[in-house]
């Protein structure tokens, strides 16, 4: 088996035994991104010495006996929203392009420690608005199962990545659904952690309240080891949880589920899904049932009223977050000839430096942030979401975790929905409600779809700091599945 194939723990411990270095596990990805990239396109920056240099570095870590993490060597692709010392941080916006920060964010900070070595940077909508890497300032996206789809959004570059074996690992954010909706129509492992849980400090901001960094993998293991290696609590973030993170890694070991009490939801299916996707839940929830599992249906009626709730909070805080990018301080500046104000320079910046998603999230959040319209708009939203955190709250109280499909439909194809924001944000029908109310949500993959073979993603939602449930439901519907298969779903993308 080439390096390119192994798993993520696989290529750890053949660099900590000596049977590989981190420069040459590195080089044979870094070969892969320069075969397949011009098909997929999941990169914004690639620099082949930097990436070198990193596992040289990390070689010789080793060689000086230096105590690393069981990913220590291991590459991955990381998201251009992560800010990054030695390589351009965009957030795939033209407002930031070329922009390179003076620090590393604590997530990035946390990877060079484990002695991950860094790919590159990887596309995705701008500033993460979206849901199909198609709003991204500098090219679209292609899922690797079939290169006319997308491969989800906003982090469709680092699903993509994995699914395409340019990198075993790679880190996304989950805003409203940005990293299991990915990994959903993907084929691959995606975890959001419960919000706090991973350190925001350095993540170039979309929605505050809802940003949560979290991992990708091609297996519920390697995601489980990203994701202890880059939690935990940060000083320098003050949403930060000051708790241990939940052992979810000894969880991914343990795939025995007989007693759980799983519920599913019952608001998530039916009417607007496709039909592949409801027949691979079912399926689904038919095995977790001969796995022990006790299931049962359980209603979250708020959960209906997620999606326009999100698109309320989500807008307010990113006309919040993006008025910092004004032309004065870094970024892109337009028209500062000496003959303009400030105030004019400022609006041809952000005209000229901002995409359509963009500006009609700001315009949205300001209108609905605005006098007078406040408390009838923003301030309803954050009373649905108090309840959807009470529908939660109840349904946990009688299972363990909640599942139902991660997207109502398969990858669509690039360009189909570009037109029709409506249609786009119901991507993230099933994912919102978990970002709303915090607690810790996964997608793992369960099949195929009967009308266009492409992968499906089961959502396993559990409460907060209950991430450990999460991996241990996913371990076990991986080990069910892959033993029917014969093997992983994802051996290797067709379209490549």
């Amino acid at each position: 088996m080439s390096l390119i194939h192994k798993t993520a723990a696989e290529l750890g411990a053949l660099i900590a035994s000596g049977q590989a270095s981190a420069a040459e596990v590195a080089e044979a990805h870094l070969d892969r991104i320069e075969q397949v990239e011009p098909k997929v396109r999941a990169f914004l920056h690639v620099d082949r010495e930097v990436t070198l240099e990193q596992a040289r570095a990390v070689d010789e870590r080793i060689r000086q006996g230096e105590k690393l993490g069981p990913l220590a060597g291991v590459p991955i692709a990381h998201k251009d929203i992560f800010a990054t010392r030695d390589m351009p941080t965009t957030a795939a916006s033209k407002i930031l392009e070329g922009w390179r920060p003076p620090y590393d964010a604590t997530v990035t900070a946390r990877l060079r420690k484990a002695g991950l070595v860094i790919l590159g940077k990887t596309n995705l909508d701008e500033f993460a608005m979206g849901s199909s890497t198609e709003n991204s300032a500098y090219h679209a996206t292609h899922n690797p199962w079939d290169l006319t789809r997308v491969p989800g959004g906003s982090s469709g570059g680092s699903s993509a990545a994995v699914a395409a074996y340019q990198a075993p690992l790679s880190t996304g954010t989950d805003t409203g659904g940005s990293i299991r909706q990915p990994a959903a129509v993907t084929g691959i492992v995606g975890m959001k952690p419960t919000y706090g849980g991973s350190s925001r400090y350095g993540l170039i901001a979309f929605a505050s309240s809802l940003d949560t960094p979290g991992p990708f993998a091609r297996n519920v293991m390697d995601a489980a080891l990203l994701h202890a290696a880059f939690s935990g609590h940060d000083p320098m973030d003050s949403t930060s949880i000051d708790a241990a993170v939940p052992d979810v890694v000894e969880a991914a070991s343990n795939a025995d589920i007989a007693g759980m009490r799983i519920g599913v939801v019952k608001e998530f299916g039916g009417e607007g899904y496709q039909q592949g996707v409801l027949n691979r839940f079912h399926d689904a929830v038919e095995l977790l049932e001969s796995l022990g599992a006790k299931v049962v249906e359980l209603s979250c009626p708020s959960f209906t009223t997620a999606l326009p709730a999100y698109y309320l909070i989500a807008p307010s805080e990113c006309s919040s977050n993006l008025a910092r990018f004004d032309a004065m301080r870094y970024g892109l500046r337009v028209g500062d000839d000496g003959t303009r104000s400030a105030e004019e320079v400022m609006a041809l910046t952000r005209a000229a430096g901002f995409g359509p998603e963009v500006k009609r999230r700001i315009m949205l959040g300001t209108y609905a942030l605005s006098s007078g319209y406040y408390d009838a708009y923003y301030g309803q939203a954050q009373k649905v979401r108090t309840l959807i955190s009470r529908d939660f709250e109840a349904a946990f109280h009688q299972v363990d975790v909640l599942i139902s499909p991660t997207t109502p439909t398969t990858a669509f194809p690039i360009g189909e929905r570009a037109d029709d924001p409506m249609a786009m944000y119901l991507a993230d029908l099933c994912t919102i409600p978990s970002n709303l109310s915090g607690n810790a949500a996964m997608s793992v993959p369960i099949g195929l779809a009967d009308e266009d073979n492409l992968p499906v993603g089961l959502q396993i939602m559990a409460p907060v700091l209950g991430d450990d449930r999460c991996y241990r439901v996913g371990a076990a519907v991986e080990k069910a599945l892959e033993s029917r298969w014969g093997g992983p779903l994802l051996k290797e993308a067709p379209a490549l």
